[in-house]
């Protein structure tokens, strides 16, 4: 696992392209994002008080966006928090390997949409925190 820190983690501005038909945001992978994207998925129809994630990657990298509504995303490295608000379509969280995720505070109809750089493997999940701490001391 990929020894990381929150501050590796960043919010990235994305391109929008506003029409008065509506806006479109694009991201493409490895050039908008640092990875090749090879797997999407979305969380929406979270009940109030839910919490997502509650777990970190040992090889994935993804581009966290909230493409409608709001949600915070608390990033733990085991030294350090930080917690991001995320609440407009234009603006992606990169969450780096070896970072603990806790997503929270879902508004009534977000959506969280994630963009990942492998494709879903149980092997690479840590769901543990205990563990993830042992993990990242060694």
């Amino acid at each position: 696992m990929q020894r990381s820190t929150v501050k590796d983690c960043k919010v990235l501005p994305l391109t929008k392209i506003h029409n008065r038909a509506g806006n479109i945001t694009i991201v493409e992978g490895n050039k908008d994002v640092s990875f090749d994207i090879k797997r999407i998925y979305y969380l929406y129809d979270i009940p109030g008080g839910e919490e997502r994630g509650g777990h970190a990657h040992k090889e994935l990298f993804q581009l966290i966006v909230a493409a409608s509504g709001a949600f915070d995303v608390l990033l733990d490295d085991g030294k350090n928090k930080k917690s991001v608000t995320l609440n407009r379509p234009e603006f992606g969280l990169i969450v780096v390997p070896g970072i603990w995720r806790e997503l929270n505070n879902f508004s009534s109809g977000a959506i969280c949409l994630v963009l990942s750089s492998e494709i879903y493997s149980e092997d690479d999940y840590i769901r543990d925190y205990d563990d993830f701490n042992k993990r990242i001391q060694k």
